[in-house]
């Protein structure tokens, strides 16, 4: 199935987008410099970047079809890849294969900015703003800001398990139909690897839509799940209500840190990626105090390379200003490093599985731009759907690409040494400067 993406400008609300719909102002000399970047930039790229008056930058490849160039170059020179992203949330440029166009820039990311500016990161670069720091009631708000979007926007583009995170298929290419097998696949290989059966007393941190929980409990399976999204909440509990669970699952409105007592397993999915960077350590002890002596974690996380992950630890970004604010990606490296020093937990086993995320990401693009008048009709206007087109894109290239990888590990707890390192110390090892990553 091929997607064309519109090449028509749309009329942006300036209350709601106000960042959109607005160009911002930039100094002449910024203006200047930011011009000559993107130039060199482009022309170096693997692309074919197109103008209006015809003429072409770049080595060849994908189509980028820069409508309105001064626009685009004001944009960057303002607020950098935010300003990419919001350049295209605009309609001010198009690519017939979006996903093509993301792919070389995610794979050119370090090379884009001349070595000499690199080093002035710190001065140029955006920061988080401080109200999308994870506190317990920061995570509500970030929480809410994304998943509380709409349960009807969600089931326009998921398959009928509801479930929003990589599936494991096959076979490639992957077709719309085998999605949720895929999704089931995953679950069920989550739940094995956490030796959930008959009795088990299983903690779940990220109920979802409720999916995995259902699995759980046809396997004669005890299920405490935890959520902050309320639309989540409720649909998970329709679900296990109308599946006849409602004697083994509990879905509950509570934060990872607000749970107590011991279970015999915990699984999470692609939750972890929503704790931030400060809060990791508090993350994986919390795991710790409430798994029993000889219990499994399996987690699925979504990955970064280490040194990508120190060097990008405190920007601010598109995907951070517009899908998912306080987010971070961890690698492995540094979930092992915490584990290792702040538990009695170990990493027993870690599977990636990247290209499988990358056919998923496919599936809901292709979709979603497939039923856009469906998302137009629950409210979303344009601005949204092209925010949320370029979301799509945008993470699908970065499986693609191998930027991003996608893992299930399984953490167990049979001893280990005790803990030796407190929860600033180990947070300094995800946040602190590198040579490699200066």
């Amino acid at each position: 199935m091929s997607v064309s993406i519109s090449s028509s400008i749309p009329a942006t609300d300036p209350e709601r987008w106000p960042d959109v719909a607005r160009v911002p102002r930039v100094s002449g000399l910024r203006s200047a410099i930011a011009a000559r970047i993107v130039r060199q930039a482009l022309a170096r790229l693997p692309l074919r970047v197109r103008f209006p008056d015809g003429e072409s930058l770049g080595l060849g490849g994908p189509l980028l079809d820069l409508h309105e160039p001064e626009a685009f170059v004001a944009r960057i020179g303002h607020s950098g890849l935010i300003g990419f992203g919001e350049s295209y949330m605009a309609g001010e440029w198009d690519a017939p294969d979006l996903v093509g166009v993301l792919d070389v820039l995610a794979g050119n990311v370090q090379t884009l900015v001349p070595a000499g500016l690199q080093r002035l990161r710190r001065v140029w670069e955006l920061r988080r703003p401080s109200a999308q720091r994870n506190t317990p009631e920061g995570s509500r708000e970030n929480i809410h800001r994304h998943y509380d979007l709409s349960n009807d926007l969600f089931a326009l583009f998921l398959d009928a398990t509801m479930s929003y995170s990589s599936g494991v298929f096959e076979g490639f290419p992957a077709s719309w139909p085998q999605l949720a097998d895929a999704q089931r696949r995953k679950i069920d290989r989550l739940l094995d690897l956490a030796e959930v059966g008959p009795g088990t007393r299983l903690l779940e941190i990220g109920t979802g839509w409720g999916e995995l929980a259902l699995r759980a409990a046809e396997r004669g399976a005890l299920v405490d799940s935890v959520t902050l999204s309320r639309e989540q909440q409720e649909l998970a509990r329709q679900r296990i209500r109308e599946a006849g669970h409602e004697g083994r699952v509990q879905v509950r409105l509570c934060d990872y840190r607000e749970v107590e007592g011991t279970y015999d397993a915990v699984v999470s999915v692609e939750m972890i990626e929503a704790v931030g960077a400060e809060f990791w350590p508090r993350f994986f002890t919390t795991l710790d105090d409430r798994l029993e002596p000889g219990g499994r974690v399996a987690l699925q996380a979504i990955t970064m390379p280490h040194d990508r992950m120190l060097a990008t630890r405190n920007s601010y970004t598109w995907i951070h200003k517009y899908i998912f604010p306080g987010g971070m990606l961890p690698s492995v490296e540094i979930m092992s490093r915490i584990t290792e020093q702040r538990t009695a937990m170990r990493v027993a086993r870690s599977d990636g599985f990247g290209p499988h995320y990358a056919e998923t990401l496919r599936l809901w693009r292709e979709r979603f731009c497939d039923r856009a008048d469906e998302v137009g009709a629950l409210g979303f206007d344009d601005t949204f759907r092209r925010m949320w087109t370029f979301y799509l894109a945008y993470s699908e290239a970065g499986f693609r690409s191998g930027y991003l990888d996608v893992r299930q590990l399984l953490l167990t707890k049979d001893g280990g040494r005790p803990r030796t390192t407190n929860d600033k110390e180990t947070a300094h090892m995800a946040t602190a400067p590198t040579e490699d990553a200066a």
